[in-house]
């Protein structure tokens, strides 16, 4: 078995894919399945903050999509919201400060319908967070994950509504967040019964650093695969590097 390192990208279905909005914007995602299963599982993962450079390969959701369909057998969708951008380009329209960005996320639901995906979570990082909060609540989401809440753009009626549907909700704040830590957020998620805040021992809202990638999607996976062994981080299989200078991947020496 091979450690996975922070460029480690392991085999999975990769599709690159375009979302269509009810306002006409088109929108550049990728969809992740597992080769040899059907997933147990898909997560549509909701991005920071474009404004400050967040987009659909922010490093957590990256890593993801590079690892967890072989390790978990999930799906993974992710996309850029309007306006924002990455490698895989730029999405149509404006930023609109988690508003429209509702019909960003009504149209990754559609597309993940459309293909028949079952078990559908969302995870939302920072921004998207707020984006989830305020329009996720709805058929056929199971249950969210959140890291790095803000609680900037969501509003408490927001959170009522997720209490009201019992669906399952999971914060998980950093110890050292810039924007709402663990106290705070225990305060603020009250008002969700069921909503169980987890704090993160020594990181940031940005969950910098390997240790901090495994932390955030064990706890997220004890929460959307209960059924499941916590991941051991290692692969005995073919695995590829990403490379940064070309912008694609390089065959390791592992097969």
């Amino acid at each position: 078995m091979t450690e996975l390192v922070s460029n480690s990208v392991l085999p999975a279905n990769r599709e690159a894919i375009e979302l269509t909005t009810s306002d006409g914007l088109k929108l550049v995602g990728e969809l992740a399945l597992p080769i040899n299963a059907r997933p147990k599982a898909t997560l549509l993962l909701l991005h920071p903050n474009p404004t400050g450079g967040g987009m659909m390969d922010s490093h957590l959701f990256k890593k993801a999509a590079w690892r967890l369909p072989a390790l978990a057998d999930v799906a993974i969708l992710r996309w850029n919201t309007r306006g924002a951008c990455s490698a895989a380009g730029r999405s149509e329209g404006e930023y609109d400060k988690g508003n429209a960005e509702g019909l960003d996320l009504a149209a990754a639901l559609e597309f993940a319908k459309s293909r028949s995906l079952e078990n559908i979570w969302l995870v939302g990082w920072s921004f998207g967070t707020d984006v989830t909060l305020m329009h996720g609540n709805v058929d056929p989401v199971q249950g969210a994950v959140l890291f790095s809440p803000p609680l900037m753009w969501s509003k408490p009626e927001h959170l009522q509504t997720w209490a009201d549907s019992g669906r399952p909700l999971t914060a998980l704040v950093p110890q050292l967040d810039d924007y709402l830590k663990p106290p705070e957020a225990l305060e603020r998620f009250a008002l969700v019964p069921q909503c169980e805040v987890v704090a993160i021992p020594e990181c940031r809202h940005l969950w910098v650093g390997e240790k901090f990638v495994r932390i955030a999607w064990n706890e997220a996976l004890k929460r959307i695969r209960p059924e499941m062994q916590e991941l051991s981080w290692t692969w005995d299989g073919p695995m590829d590097r990403w490379n940064d200078l070309t912008g694609g991947v390089s065959p390791s020496n592992k097969t």
